[in-house]
C-alpha cells in the first residue's frame, strides 16, 4: 500500500508547504493518514468532522488516520479543490459558493429558497444530492476526488450594522451572501461582496461589508460577529453555501477497505452530532444575541416578498448551465424533487 504521508509530505515539499504545522505527521509512518484542512476553528459545523475522525479511526484500528488542520493551516480556503486534487493534502472542505465556477452543477442547492429550512430535511437532501452521478462525476472528472462527510448548513441570516427589516432597507447594503443567493438580494438593491468566513469579523470591523450572511445562530457566535455588529435578523431564513468534504480519489483508493466500509455508519452518526450541536448552539448565543444586538423579526410576508423571484432565478441558472453543455434541468428537477421527498 501506497505510505500516503509520505507522498503528502513530498508534495507539500514541492510546494514550499512545510509551514503548514504538519509537526509529527512529517515522519513517514506505516499508517494510512489523511491530511485534512478545516477552515476556521472547531464548531458546531466541524463536529461531523470530529465524529467521523473518532468512528474511522476506530475502524482503521490504528491503521487510519484523519489529522483535522483547523484555521486552513493547510492552505486557503479558496485553493483547497487544486491542493486535493494535486495531493497536496488528501481531504478537506468545501464550499461551492467560495468557486461557483469548479462546482457548477453542485450549486444547484445554492438556489434562493430551493433548500428546506428545516436543517435536519436540509442534511437529507444534500445527502442524496450528493451522491447523484452527475456530482460524483463532477468531482471525480474535475477534481480527482469524492465526497465523504457532510458539512450541511442551518438557514442563513444577517448580522451587522445595517438595520435589515423589509426589502427597502436592502438598498445600498454591502451584504455577504453567495452567488446566486446574492441575486435575489440584487433586485432590491443590495449589493453582494464576498468574503470568505475567517474574513468576516474584520470585514465588519472596517466597514468593507454592512451586514454579514452566516447561518444561524452558531456561524455569528463562532466567528465572534456578534462583537462587531449591532443587528440581527430572524426569520429571513436564506439557503446559504453547499459545503460538503472530499477526499482525493488516489487516498481514499488506498485506504483500508475496513475504513472505507465503515463510512455509511460514521456518515449518519456525523449527520446526528451535526445537527445536536446546531441544537446547542442555539442554546448558547441566542441569548447572547438578544443581550447585545438588536433582533430584527422578519416578517412572513417580507420573507415571501424577497423568495418570490426565486423561481426566475433557478430558470435562469438551468439557462446557464444548458449553454454551457451541462444538464441543468436535470440537475434542478432532481434537486426539486429531493427537497419534496425530504420536506414531507
Amino acid at each position: 500500500m501506497m505510505k500516503l504521508q509520505s507522498r503528502t509530505l513530498g508534495t507539500a515539499l514541492a510546494l514550499g508547504m512545510v509551514a503548514t504545522g504538519l509537526g509529527a505527521a512529517s515522519e513517514v509512518s506505516a499508517q494510512t493518514i489523511w491530511n485534512h484542512n478545516v477552515f476556521g476553528g472547531k464548531r458546531a459545523l466541524t463536529v461531523g468532522l470530529e465524529v467521523m475522525k473518532e468512528e474511522l479511526e476506530k475502524a482503521g484500528g490504528g491503521d487510519f488516520e484523519l489529522k483535522l488542520h483547523y484555521a486552513s493551516a493547510l492552505g486557503p480556503p479558496k485553493q483547497i479543490p487544486e491542493n486535493i486534487k494535486i495531493g497536496a493534502f488528501e481531504s478537506g472542505m468545501n464550499c461551492a459558493g467560495y468557486y461557483p465556477n469548479k462546482y457548477p452543477l453542485l450549486t444547484v442547492m445554492e438556489l434562493p429558497f430551493l433548500a428546506p429550512a428545516d436543517t435536519r430535511q436540509s442534511a437529507l437532501v444534500q445527502k442524496d444530492i450528493m451522491d447523484h452521478p452527475l456530482i460524483v462525476a463532477e468531482l471525480k472528472d474535475r477534481w480527482n476526488a469524492k465526497y465523504f462527510s457532510p458539512n450541511f448548513l442551518p438557514p442563513y441570516e444577517f448580522m451587522g450594522n445595517k438595520r435589515i427589516e423589509t426589502t427597502a432597507d436592502m438598498k445600498g447594503v454591502k451584504m455577504r451572501i453567495s452567488g446566486l443567493n446574492a441575486t435575489a438580494l440584487e433586485v432590491f438593491g443590495a449589493v453582494p461582496t464576498m468574503v470568505t468566513a475567517p474574513e468576516g469579523y474584520t470585514a465588519l470591523d472596517r466597514g468593507t461589508i454592512d451586514s454579514f450572511g452566516f447561518p444561524y445562530s452558531y456561524a455569528f457566535g463562532a466567528y465572534k460577529l456578534y462583537e462587531v455588529s449591532k443587528y440581527t435578523t430572524e426569520g429571513l431564513a436564506m439557503s446559504g453555501f453547499m459545503c460538503f468534504n472530499s477526499v482525493n480519489l488516489d487516498a481514499w483508493n488506498a485506504t483500508p477497505e475496513k475504513v472505507r466500509n465503515a463510512m455509511p455508519a460514521a456518515h449518519d452518526l456525523a449527520t446526528e452530532g451535526m445537527i445536536k450541536a446546531y441544537a446547542d448552539a442555539d442554546e448558547k448565543w441566542r441569548p447572547v444575541f438578544r443581550e447585545r444586538l438588536e433582533i430584527v423579526t422578519i416578517d412572513p410576508k417580507v420573507r415571501a416578498e424577497v423568495a418570490k423571484g426565486a423561481n426566475k432565478i433557478w430558470e435562469q441558472w438551468v439557462a446557464d448551465q444548458e449553454a454551457a453543455g451541462r444538464p441543468g434541468r436535470e440537475m434542478l428537477d432532481f434537486a426539486k424533487a429531493t427537497v419534496a421527498k425530504h420536506s414531507k
